[in-house]
């Protein structure tokens, strides 16, 4: 029964993404109103998450950056539906890449590049966007689902433009087997790490918050140079990815200390424009109270 449930999932997301974005939108637009008034979909969690991010704005600053949140997480489901069916060409029209020379002047040389980049902005759109735009390898590391075939289909819609997929488990591994071949490796690094892997806590939006050290793990040992992936929505259903430099060269950095500038960037990112972060996800599950972790 799962398996027929699936098969009749992965045909009506191909229908939908075959529609034209006007009508996805229109959708979106549609659905809103059940989303947030009815079904209230994680509600309390965005309320709550608002609520000690930001606990000097007023309550009607919170509920405005609620309400575009939520227009803009529909429009990102049905922009991530798209990308069964998305062309080349409207993925180099809809999300630019500003200053591509900031990978391509180190993989041009024979030196592979770490992005970093959070869940926000259209993030789904970012593996299709690189691999279309560079020639070097593009390796994204992800996090697998508990849902495998789900999880499969996620994948194989994100590696459409030749984007390597690597398991979360997987990436020294497999960054040693590309160690000859220049590539961009990108990370998600809002993450939040399971409670046995929580080793480190930093302040990130006003909370004690677990990160995970993979980022600045695989950079101290390879001193590949680490970027950040800045994706801004410019209007609906376009997005303009800026690309700025973090740390040129990882060695010679202290314990934590890539942590701490890509954290805080994403949070001055954040701060900026609140609405396109993914407020619904349970970011905060635990505190280091309770642990016996090293944080700041």
């Amino acid at each position: 029964m799962k398996i027929v449930f699936f098969r009749i999932l992965t045909v009506f997301m191909f229908l939908v993404s075959i529609l034209p974005f006007r009508v996805l939108y229109f959708l979106s637009d549609i659905l809103f109103y059940p989303v947030f008034y009815l079904v209230k979909y994680r509600r309390k969690v965005v309320q709550l998450n608002l609520l000690k991010s930001f606990p000097e704005k007023t309550n009607d600053e919170r509920y405005v950056i609620e309400k575009r949140f939520y227009k803009h997480l529909l429009d990102l489901i049905f922009e991530s539906i798209k990308t069964m069916t998305i062309s080349r060409g409207q993925i180099q029209k809809r999300f630019i890449i500003k200053n591509l020379e900031q990978i391509t002047k180190y993989t041009d040389s024979g030196q592979s590049v770490i992005a970093v980049s959070g869940h926000y902005g259209n993030w789904e759109w970012g593996p299709l966007a690189s691999a279309n735009a560079l020639k070097s390898k593009v390796l994204v590391v992800y996090k697998p689902l508990t849902n495998k075939r789900f999880g499969n289909l996620l994948n194989n819609m994100r590696a459409r433009f030749g984007a390597i997929m690597i398991p979360m488990k997987q990436t020294l591994r497999k960054i040693i087997d590309y160690k000859s071949v220049p590539s961009l490796i990108v990370l998600v690094g809002d993450q939040t790490p399971p409670r046995e892997e929580s080793q480190y806590f930093t302040s990130f939006l006003n909370q004690q918050t677990a990160i995970f050290l993979g980022v600045e793990k695989i950079a101290t040992k390879t001193n590949y140079p680490v970027i950040y992936f800045n994706i801004n929505k410019i209007k609906r259903g376009y997005y303009e990815c800026l690309i700025k430099p973090l740390v040129n060269i990882p060695e010679s950095t202290i314990e934590h200390e890539i942590t701490n500038i890509h954290t805080q960037e994403l949070e001055n990112i954040i701060r900026n424009k609140p609405e396109y972060w993914l407020w619904s996800h349970k970011r905060w599950k635990f505190s280091p109270e309770n642990l016996k972790v090293n944080h700041d």
